[in-house]
Parts: structure tokens; sequence; C-alpha cells
């Protein structure tokens, strides 16, 4: 047990630590703002909640927009660089939060903020595949994503002491808060070492890649939809489960906190674990038949407490939240490999937007029409949830067959090596990483 422990304190290598760094500053400031953004656009920049709603949905269809242009200017002018110009322009539109009086200027803030988060979820994305020993990325990207929840946790607690105060004046620094600790993050990200695409000369940046880009690799785009389908475990998680017990069970309200926390717990200590052994493509085509599995799971014990009552219940839905989170643990160790593999090495940019853009149409449609499955059709809809997410699993193995020929045959094979991940290392540096620094990195969704 303590072995255990130890690794999820310990990063598998020194960068691991500080990429987690920049994980749980991204994090921290993030949730810290979301916790109280609510309350923030109601009472401070006094919208309605409709409105609110409107102007995400906006803000979402704009970063749906971006996020092919996004990646194609993190290929251009290098990753690491458009990843700090991201974290800076953030720390930048924050300081403007506390200005804006009216809806108009809240959609303006709210699309160009979902712009730049995508330029940072793209060039994020690229650096850490660009910048990590092959062996050693899937042990990285789980130990970062603990940083991350780590963070989240954190900037949660600090957006509910401003909140526990009811006061405008206090709520009013929370973009404040979140502006300061996204200044620091730009400033620890340009002092990371330069990833391979962020050595290259105006003139190498400026040459254009020959080949054909990711919008033609046909099993790329439908793995990256399925993932996206895979994906809809969160809708399960912070929608459906939740609709379900307030409406559908006699479970008491106050137990939707201990789920959430128990998603929180699980998701800082258990990604390395989940991780472990995932080191190729088949390892991780594995992983996503454990993910459903646990997904199918949640969706059967959930559904049999419509007719239980009391203790019975609230065992029942922990249970049915807890297998969903095992769904999201092993479905992150598997994409983070999709990524590594199936990814051209002189694009990455390119294939984080083209991934981004086809994963939203995976998962889009999901919270309208799980909630009318699961809170109309009862036990039928959540049979037909489970078996959309098994019939996605079926579709992804031959997806991800297709996308790897397609790279073999359009890719020099000297620079597609570069995207295999080595099994022995791997399995090393899961097994046992060295002692290193703190926790630190970034966003493993977006930055």
């Amino acid at each position: 047990m303590l072995a255990v422990l130890r690794r999820q304190v310990h990063p598998p290598s020194p960068l691991a630590g500080r990429l987690a760094g920049q994980s749980l500053l991204f994090a921290l400031g993030e949730g810290a703002f979301l916790t109280g953004s609510a309350v923030f656009f109601t009472q401070i920049v006094g919208l309605s909640a409709a409105q609110v709603g409107l102007g995400l949905t906006i803000a979402g269809i704009a970063s749906f927009l971006a996020a092919l242009p996004m990646g194609r200017a993190v290929d251009r002018f290098g990753p690491r660089r458009m990843w700090a110009v991201s974290a800076i322009g953030q720390a930048g539109m924050f300081c403007v939060w506390p200005f804006i009086d009216g809806f108009a200027g809240y959609v303006a803030m709210a699309v160009t903020m979902e712009v730049i988060g995508s330029l940072g979820g793209a060039a994020h994305g690229a650096y850490t595949i660009d910048v990590l020993p092959a062996g050693e990325r899937v042990a990285s990207r789980a130990y970062m994503y603990s940083a991350l929840n780590l963070g989240f946790t954190l900037g949660s607690v600090a957006g509910g002491v401003a909140l526990a105060f009811q006061s405008n004046d206090v709520l009013q620094a929370l973009p404040w808060f979140t502006a300061a600790v996204f200044a620091v993050n730009a400033v620890a990200i340009t002092r990371l070492p330069k990833a391979s695409h962020d050595e290259r000369t105006p003139e190498e940046r400026a040459a254009k890649v020959p080949g054909p880009g990711p919008l033609r690799n046909v099993g790329w785009l439908v793995t990256t939809f399925l993932v996206g389908v895979f994906w809809t475990n969160q809708v399960l998680l912070h929608l459906v489960i939740p609709l379900w017990l307030v409406e559908e069970t006699d479970a008491p309200h106050v137990l939707l906190a201990f789920l959430f926390g128990t998603n929180t717990v699980m998701c800082i200590f258990l990604p390395m674990a989940a991780a472990r052994g995932i080191k190729d493509l088949s390892t991780a085509l594995r992983a996503v038949r454990v993910s459903t599995v646990f997904f199918v799971v949640s969706c059967i014990i959930t559904l049999v407490t419509h007719d239980t009552v009391g203790w019975v219940t609230i065992a029942l839905v922990w249970v049915g939240h807890v297998t969903v989170t095992g769904a999201e643990l092993y479905l992150s160790a598997a994409s983070w490999t999709f990524e590594a593999e199936l990814m051209d090495p002189r694009r990455r940019g390119a294939y984080q937007g083209a991934a981004e853009f086809s994963s939203t149409l995976g998962k889009v449609w999901a919270p309208a029409l799980y909630t009318f499955l699961a809170l109309s059709w009862g036990a039928g809809g959540w049979l037909v949830i489970a078996g959309i997410v098994v019939v996605a699993t079926i579709a992804v193995h031959p997806a991800v067959g297709v996308a790897r020929r397609w790279l073999e045959q359009q890719v020099p094979a000297d620079v597609l090596a570069d995207a295999r991940a080595s099994a022995p290392a791997a399995e090393e540096v899961v097994e046992a990483g060295p002692p290193a620094a703190l926790v630190g990195d970034d966003p493993s969704t977006l930055t």
C-alpha cells in the first residue's frame, strides 16, 4: 500500500513533475473561478441564467470552429510558444471580467476565452507528446491528470471560501486571483524545455509538410469521434446520475456531495494505477474494453436503484458512480496512447485540432439524449445508453487499425518511429518512477 502511495506522489520523471505543476496551476485558477462563476455572472455582470447558458453555447460553437486553425497555428509557431501565449492571453482576459457589465460584453469575452483556450489545448497536447520520451508518455500523462484533479479540488475550495463571505467585493477578486495564477503558469511554461517543434528555424516552420493532413485520415477522425462517444461517461457522471438520483430514487440529495467527492479522490490517486501496462495500441484497446465494462456495469447498477429503498439505494448509487469513474480512468489512459501513436509527428497541432473537432461531434448530443433515455424510458433507456458505448467499442478496433495503416502509408518510417511507445520503458516508468520534484503540470484536457 505504501509503495502504491509513493508512486502517486513521485512523478515518473523530473520533467513529468514540472509538467504536472502546470496542470496544478491551470486547474487551481480555473477551478476557483468556475466555482463562483454562476454567482459572478448573475450578481456582478447582471445576467440572467438563460443569458449565461446562451453565452456558453455560443462560446462552445466558437471553440469548435476554432479547433482546426488553432491546431495549425501550433504547428506553425511551435507548441511551447503557443501554450505560453494562450496562458498569458487567458490571464489578460480574466483581468477584463470585472469590467464586463452586459450580455454583449459577456458573449465577446466568452468567445474570445474559448478560442484562446482552444489554442492552449492543442498546444499543450502537442507539447507533451513532443517533449516526453515515448516510453514515459502514458505514465507521465497519468501523473499530470492526478495533479489536474488535485488543482481543481484546491481551486474549488478557494472559490467556496470566496462564496462563503457572501460579498460582491470578495467575489470580484476571483478573476484577479485566476489571472495571477495563469500569469505564473505562463512564466513557468516559458521555462520548460523546448520541444523538437519549438527548435525549428523560421524557414523550417514556414515549409509545408509533405503529404495529406489529418482531415484526410479517416481512421483518425473516426477514432477520435468514438473517443468522444466514450467520454459521454462524463455526462453520466455529472448530469444523468445526479438527475436520476433526484428524480427517480429515494436517496437523500446530500449524497451528491459524497458522489463527487469520491470521484475527485479516485481521479487524484488512481490514474497511474489505471495506466499500468498500457504501452501500445493493443493494450490501449484493452483499456477501452475495460472502460466499457465499467460503463455498462454502472448503467445496470443505476437502473436497479429505481426499485430499491433506503441504504440499498444509497449503496448502489454510490457503486454506480464509482464504476463510471473507473470508466473515466481507463479511458484516459487509452486516449493518451491513441494521441501518441496515431498522430503524424510532424503535424501534432493539426491532429489535436482535428481531434477536438471530431470528438466534440462524438459527445455534443449526449446530454439531451442520455437524459431523455434515462428519465423517460427508465430501465430500457439505461440499456440503450450502455448499448451505444458497446457499439462504439466494437467500432473503435477497426478504426484504430485504419488510422495506423494510413500513417504507415503516408508518413516516412523514420518519422513515424517517434510516435511508437517503447514497451519496456513504459513498464519501467510505471513500476518505479524516480523520486523527483513536486506535483506540477498542465491541463489534461485543455490548458
